[in-house]
């Protein structure tokens, strides 16, 4: 009997993985609160900001589409922010097609941002990948340090320690 209770998962997010890998789009949805900030932050590492948005749509909808195939629900934070990297991968090779990124055609489209806020995201960006995510799910997406951690799957001890490390060299480059 004690066997089986130390065998039982202790993912608080495995019964809606399971449900959503069902067609439980509520369980989905709740899946999608719970990690759009972590996916958000992981695509404007690499992504320009205008385009992040609709790119955490699309991941969504590829982990909707690609549930059935997770084999364990502790596999899904790791899986789901494959998907992200890839997915930002995939809009370089799509980019061919559109104009360049600049200043000037985001304050046309909306997006509020100051130059001194892409300036520091361009610099977010030139930092090793381990502190670059780190430090956007902390500065951009405002999660906190344990949510962090809960959401990404790296231990408490490493999100400090990449935030500590990135924070450091982000104010040599500031």
């Amino acid at each position: 009997m004690m066997l089986v209770q130390a065998q039982i998962s202790q993912d608080p997010d495995e019964g809606l993985i399971a449900a959503a890998a069902q067609g439980d789009r509520g369980a989905f949805g709740e899946l999608y609160s719970r990690y759009a900030r972590m996916v958000h932050g992981i695509l404007l590492t690499r992504v320009p900001p205008r385009d992040a948005e609709d790119l955490v749509q699309d991941v969504f909808i590829s982990a909707m589409r690609q549930l059935r195939v997770l084999r364990t629900a502790a596999a899904f934070r790791g899986w789901l922010a494959a998907i992200a990297r890839n997915r930002a991968i995939d809009y370089f090779r799509e980019a061919k097609q559109r104009a360049a990124f600049d200043e000037k055609t985001a304050r046309e489209h909306g997006v509020a941002a100051t130059q001194e806020a892409f300036e520091v995201l361009e610099l977010i960006r030139s930092l090793p990948e381990a502190y670059r995510e780190t430090l956007a799910l902390r500065l951009v997406e405002g999660m906190t340090g344990p949510e962090i951690a809960e959401r990404t799957g790296l231990t408490p001890e490493s999100v400090r320690v990449n935030l500590c490390r990135g924070m450091k060299m982000l104010r040599e480059l500031l």
